[in-house]
Order: C-alpha cells, then sequence, then structure tokens
C-alpha cells in the first residue's frame, strides 16, 4: 500500500466531530479488513462475545461463524453498489443509515424476546436495541473507500440491572470490528453536517423500522433534505441484492438449521399417535429445534390437522388431530441468525389411507421435478408456471379436475387447488429479501423452497369425496449451485415408505 501524504493523514485523523482518531485506523479504512482485533472487554456484552461464550463463537467471530472480516467485506460491497448508483454525483460525500429494531412489548414493562432488524444485522452483527450502523464516505477518497460508526445505546447500571448488559462504545467496536463507536445521544451532531448540499445520504425512508429514532433524528433531516437537490436515497434494494447471495459461511449456517429442523421433524414423527393434539405436536416440534441448539423458531408454525391443513396459514394449533387424519406440519428454526422452513404431511396413525396417499404421491412427484430444475438460468416464476401444469395433469388423473377442461379454464381450476406460488428466497428472514422479483435467474448462492400443495376443502362437492378434507403440502429448502441443487433438508423423511417406517415406530 502506497504511503498517503502527511497532509492527508493529519486531516483524515480526526474523528467525524473532530475528535482525534489514530493513523493506523485511518490508513485501515482503504481496505476491507476490520480493525485490528481489539481485545473482547472481560465482561457480559450485550450479546454473546468470544470471551464470555467461547463455545459458541470462536475469536474473531461477531455471530457464530461470521467473523469481523465477513461483516467488512458485506459493508465494502454495499459500498460497491452505491459507487454504481452514484454515478452523476461525484465530487458528494454519501452517508449510509441504518437502524436497529426498537425492543416491542407484549404488554406494559414485559418485552418480547428482542429480535435485530435483518439488513442492520447482516451488516454489522450487533443484536442491541435501539442503534444506529452508519456508513460514511472519506473525504478525497473514491468509494468504496469508507468508515463505519456504531452509536449504541449508553452503559447505564440501572437499566442494565433490569435489561442485563450492554456492549457500550468500547465494546461494540472490540466485537463488531467497526472503526468507530459512540453513546446513541452523540448522532445528532453526524445529522447536523448531513443537512447540507455536498451531503447524500442513503436510508429506507419509506419503511422505518425504529419508530422513535426515526422521528428524532432522520424525519427531520428527511423534510431539510426534501428540499434540497441531493434527496434521501433508498438503501434496502441495495442491501437485498447483496442477501440474495450467500456466502459459503452463510450456506454452512443454513445447513445446520436446515439439518436440526429435519431431525425435529423425524423426532415429531415419531411422536404422534392417534388421537393426538396439534399443541402436543407443536411443542415436541419446538422443543426438539431448541434442543438441537436453534435460538427460537423462525415463525410460527402450521401444525393442521385433517381439513384444517387447507388452511393456508392455520396457527391455533389447538384442535385434536383424530385416528385416520393427516397433520401438515410447516415449520423451521433461527440458527444463528439463519432461518429454516420446512413442510411435512404425515398420517397420525402411521399409516396413509389410499386416497391420502393417491394424493399424497402426486404431490411428492410434482415437487421432485420442481426440484429438479433449480439451476442456474431458471427462476422461481418458471418453476412455478411448470408446477401448475403438473398439478393441473395429476388433478385431471386423479378425477378432481375433468379431462375436457378448456385451457382457458385450466389454470384457474388450478389455482383453486394451489393458490399459493412454488416457493420463495430464504436466508436470515423466512419470506427472504421480499423486494426481489421472482422472474430474477438463479444465481449460485442462492437459496429458495419449494413448496407444492394440493387442497381439496371438505365442503368442496365438485371433488371426488375420497379426497375431499385431505391437504397435502412438501416443503423443502436449496441451495443453487453451478451442478446439481443442494437440498438442507434432505435428511427430513418423505417417501411414503420411510414417512410410516418412522410413525409405525411409535404405534
Amino acid at each position: 500500500m502506497s504511503r498517503l501524504p502527511q497532509q492527508g493523514l493529519v486531516l483524515a485523523a480526526r474523528g467525524w466531530r473532530g475528535a482525534a482518531v489514530c493513523k493506523s485506523c485511518v490508513l485501515r479504512r482503504f481496505s476491507i479488513q476490520p480493525a485490528q482485533q481489539k481485545k473482547i472487554p472481560n465482561r457480559y456484552l450485550g450479546q454473546p462475545s468470544p470471551f464470555t461464550h467461547p463455545h459458541l463463537l470462536k475469536p474473531g467471530e461477531v455471530t457464530p461463524g461470521l467473523s469481523q472480516v465477513e461483516y467488512a467485506l458485506r459493508r465494502h460491497k454495499l459500498m460497491v453498489l452505491i459507487q454504481k448508483e452514484a454515478q452523476g454525483l461525484d465530487g458528494l460525500d454519501h452517508t449510509v443509515i441504518l437502524l436497529s429494531n426498537p425492543t416491542y412489548y407484549m404488554s406494559n414493562d414485559i418485552p418480547y424476546i428482542f429480535h435485530q432488524d435483518t439488513n442492520f444485522l447482516y451488516l454489522c452483527g450487533f443484536q442491541e436495541p435501539d442503534s444506529i450502523l452508519v456508513l460514511q464516505s472519506i473525504p478525497g477518497k473514491a468509494l468504496p473507500s469508507h468508515k463505519s460508526i456504531l452509536f449504541v445505546p449508553q452503559r447505564d447500571p440501572n437499566r442494565e440491572l433490569w435489561d442485563g448488559p450492554r456492549s457500550g462504545p468500547d465494546g461494540a467496536i472490540a466485537l463488531t470490528g467497526v472503526d468507530e463507536a459512540y453513546t446513541i445521544g452523540e448522532f445528532r451532531h453526524l445529522v447536523a453536517k448531513l443537512k447540507g448540499e455536498s451531503n447524500v445520504v442513503w436510508y429506507d425512508l419509506r419503511k422505518p423500522v425504529h419508530r422513535e429514532l426515526h422521528s428524532d433524528y432522520m424525519q427531520p433531516l428527511a423534510e431539510v433534505k426534501a428540499r434540497s437537490k441531493n434527496r434521501i436515497q433508498g438503501i434496502r434494494h441495495l442491501v437485498q441484492n447483496l442477501r440474495l447471495i450467500k456466502s459459503p459461511a452463510e450456506i454452512e449456517r443454513m445447513k445446520i438449521a436446515g439439518r436440526v429442523t429435519a431431525e425435529a421433524f423425524t423426532e415429531t414423527m415419531f411422536a404422534s399417535k392417534s388421537p393426538v393434539d396439534e399443541a402436543f405436536l407443536y411443542a415436541k416440534f419446538e422443543f426438539e429445534c431448541r434442543a438441537r441448539g436453534a435460538d427460537i423458531l423462525a415463525y410460527p408454525p402450521v401444525v393442521a390437522g385433517g381439513n384444517r391443513s387447507n388452511t393456508l396459514h392455520y396457527v391455533k394449533n389447538n384442535q385434536l388431530i383424530k385416528d385416520g387424519e393427516l397433520v401438515l406440519l410447516d415449520g423451521g428454526c433461527e440458527f444463528s441468525c439463519y432461518v429454516s422452513d420446512i413442510t411435512r404431511t404425515w398420517p397420525v396413525n402411521g399409516r396413509f389411507t389410499k386416497p391420502q396417499a393417491e394424493l399424497y404421491q402426486a404431490v411428492l412427484d410434482i415437487q421432485k421435478s420442481c426440484l429438479s430444475l433449480c439451476s442456474p438460468g431458471m427462476s422461481l416464476e418458471n418453476i412455478y408456471s411448470l408446477m401448475l401444469s403438473l398439478i393441473g395433469q395429476k388433478l385431471k388423473d386423479l378425477g378432481v379436475l375433468e379431462s375436457s377442461i378448456t385451457d382457458s379454464h385450466f389454470f384457474k381450476a388450478v389455482r383453486k387447488y394451489c393458490p399459493h406460488h412454488v416457493g420463495h428466497y430464504l436466508g436470515m428472514d423466512v419470506h427472504d429479501t421480499p423486494d426481489i422479483s421472482r422472474s430474477l435467474p438463479f444465481q449460485p448462492g442462492m437459496v429458495i423452497t419449494i413448496e407444492p400443495g394440493i387442497y381439496i376443502p371438505e365442503d368442496d362437492a365438485s371433488a371426488p369425496e375420497r379426497f375431499r378434507g385431505i391437504g397435502v403440502r412438501i416443503e423443502d429448502d436449496v441451495v443453487i449451485t453451478e451442478d446439481a441443487p443442494l437440498v438442507l433438508s434432505a435428511d427430513c423423511p418423505k417417501d411414503i415408505y420411510h414417512i410410516e417406517q418412522i410413525c409405525g415406530r411409535s404405534s
């Protein structure tokens, strides 16, 4: 690396408030490498650290399996995208601002378990509420050169007595590897500097994730910038473009989430009996996920017995499943910030009836056909079109649709029995990167779900009576690779023989 002119060092070696910053830190900002690793404080922080949780994190990791270098590379890639978007805005300073989630309360002073905003988390790994991440271009240097700053809650012994430890600025820097960190109250000084015409602010103005921080700091700034030629630019779509393609470290996290969930499904199938309460299967599934290290369930699971499986997002899970009925369980876990999303359908008494087996095998054949198409160049929209055609043909074969149905009515009739898409993107969120089109061609590193289903309500007089009240969905999680698709949920049984073998062990 060439040496910076001494004058540049003097100018650059001042923090955003003019505070002195070490020269080595300034030099480092022109690299994607994180700060020379500072010693983690010998105390509990606001999240696990390698010092307090060596069984979860290795030295240099911010979250399990993801290092400071990984997070620094993500920030660098975001600034590369901004560099491309900012063509025509040469000579201006650029500042990216992302807010954390707040703490939400179920009643009075009883909080829900905190869950971080995933865009914020993706870029820094910091898991405390009421925080702000800032990425700033460096005056005199071209993008993607930047510095990263965290504004975090101030240490407060009284609040920490009730809510638990806070990292504070020193802990935030040491854990995450950002360049600088300050208390949240200091953010107002930066906001004042961003009101000028020479500053372009990148911020998710349309969907602020933290109402209080938005109203205190960003809304007043937005009102000023609205009268400026440099209005606030959206950032959400750029972060989603990055999140769409998973790194090898992310895929390793998702492999674990998929394996844990598959094992939980197997144990839940094994515990099935008839009759059985949906709440019991819910509890069994959650226990098996948590017992294997999952942080939480990824979403409220669907545990739908009998005709209730035809309600796509049935989550009451409070009914008795009778002998001879199927149960549809749609569930997943979150493991080290990454989630799984799997669905299986099985008979609680361990044996499919003939109509159940016919409908189930039809869905399984369709799902396997769709999985075979998960390769670069295809898209979710392509596979969805194929899924509808395959479902239509199977419904004709089963006598649910008339073989003489006209083309103009065909797809409308099919969508009656499968009203949802074939799948969605998966990652840190269950419905990950929701603004990305499902028509986008697959690239290696994308992770998707494939989840065809057929649902025949018990009051559908137009369907053969033997199929009424049966709903079947089969869902797997898939990594797009250069070669064959990698099915993250491959260990989860789905062939009729294997399901009956597992369920039969409990009877």
